[in-house]
């Protein structure tokens, strides 16, 4: 089965201020904001939510294609993918822009301040897709470029390719008539709980009103695992249980791998999704989004201790 992921690429560039904002930062004098803040150190992780689903894909078996952009310094994370055994034929290089990277400084208190300069991201990777046979293919169309987001999605729903859309955060960057677009065809709409009133709100469209565009809503609830909502039914999966909660950034991400994985098995939708949350549950246990790993009979044994 062919999978493409696409997304975003990105460099997560996290930083730890040994202090809390609130006392650097002066309510009254807001408008001549000025600040700095030294912080500990920089750690650099690999990070964008094409390149973290294809990685949770990987530990599960399965060589998904990237369709995303990279930049100028793209070697380090070119490097780590093949590692992975991940192909990079749905990867456009963009010489004159940086990988997009996200700049983020966490204080004492857990508040972050984030830059983010998308750098390739902004062009598309503009895949052609001669000779696919849709009956053999399953995508998702994840957070990334957002002509990416456009055009895939047009494409799989003309070429009746099954496809996941995910909106995420680039909700705030479409009409409502975009998202609309997007959602019609697809056989899976997911988001957190969040996104969804967001895009309920940019369309105009309740859940019936989205089931009309797509087969099945899928919404993950934290450690309040996730609901399926189809036209006939509701169903609550829990959370798989991790062994520690560190880091829940990047669980999103591998509940997505999960749940592909799922779908290529044949699973019914319930199974999917717990398979979805057991993924996930590796994600939360470790700093970073790509720095869990598990072996196939790890996730299978957690699987049933999770779900018996």
């Amino acid at each position: 089965m062919q999978i493409f992921v696409s997304g975003s690429l990105a460099y997560d560039r996290i930083m730890d201020f040994p202090g809390k904002f609130v006392d650097h930062i002066m309510p009254d004098k807001l408008h001549i904001l000025n600040v700095c803040f030294t912080v500990n150190g920089l750690k650099e992780k690999f990070g964008g939510t094409a390149g973290n689903i294809a990685y949770s894909l990987a530990l599960l078996g399965e060589l998904p294609l990237i369709l995303a952009t990279a930049g100028t310094d793209f070697d380090r994370y070119k490097d780590w993918l093949n590692k992975q055994g991940l192909p990079l034929n749905g990867i456009k290089h963009v010489k004159e822009e940086l990988t997009a990277g996200a700049y983020i400084t966490t204080d004492m208190a857990d508040n972050q301040i984030t830059g983010f300069n998308p750098g390739a991201m902004k062009h598309p990777s503009l895949f052609q897709f001669d000779g696919i046979n849709p009956d053999k293919t399953i995508a998702i169309v994840a957070p990334g470029s957002l002509e990416d987001m456009l055009v895939y999605s047009q494409t799989y729903r003309e070429r009746q390719i099954p496809y996941i859309f995910d909106p995420g955060q680039s909700i705030p960057a479409f009409t409502g008539d975009q998202l609309a677009e997007m959602t019609t065809g697809s056989d899976i709409f997911i988001s957190n709980d969040y996104e969804l009133e967001m895009i309920m709100q940019a369309t105009g469209l309740d859940k019936n009103g989205l089931l009309e565009r797509t087969k099945t809503i899928i919404t993950t609830l934290g450690e309040n695992g996730s609901l399926i909502t189809t036209r006939h039914q509701e169903t609550t999966i829990p959370a798989a249980t991790p062994t520690r909660v560190y880091d829940p950034t990047g669980a999103g991400d591998a509940y997505r791998a999960g749940l592909i994985k799922g779908l290529i098995m044949g699973k019914d939708m319930e199974d999917t999704a717990r398979m979805g949350s057991t993924c996930a549950s590796y994600a939360v246990e470790c700093y970073g989004t790509q720095e869990h790993r598990f072996t196939e009979t790890e996730f299978w044994n957690r699987y049933r201790d999770s779900f018996a």
